[in-house]
């Protein structure tokens, strides 16, 4: 899906977490891929209010829970700093895309990290 917001494209992802060794880049790559297809699938579908924008959000946040078996197996783990990292993102996607009012843990809700 091609991505058409620039606040989105100039956007550096997940970037404290490329910034940290403790993160192997491999697998932040793969949850940065993830914050794309959500901003694809967002432009794609047009969510018209937050209950719709959640739905998109879960299904993203799902693909995180599955992703942190990846960074364990790499040595590493979706802990505080990650954490806060993935929500800050979730919470700058909502509002690249209009949702200024959207719920930050509303946002997340499925997370299981």
């Amino acid at each position: 899906m091609q991505i058409a917001n620039p606040q989105v494209l100039a956007h550096p992802f997940l970037d404290q977490l490329y910034k940290d060794g403790y993160f192997p880049d491999h697998v932040v790559d793969r949850g940065k891929a993830i914050l794309e297809r959500l901003c694809g699938r967002i432009e794609a579908e047009q969510p018209t209010g937050p209950a719709a924008l959640y739905v998109l959000t879960h299904a993203a946040t799902e693909e995180f829970n599955e992703l942190a078996a990846e960074f364990e197996e790499a040595g590493s783990e979706i802990e505080t700093v990650a954490r806060e990292a993935i929500g800050e993102d979730f919470r700058f996607v909502a509002g690249a895309y209009g949702f200024h009012d959207a719920d930050a843990e509303e946002l997340i809700a499925t997370r299981d990290w």
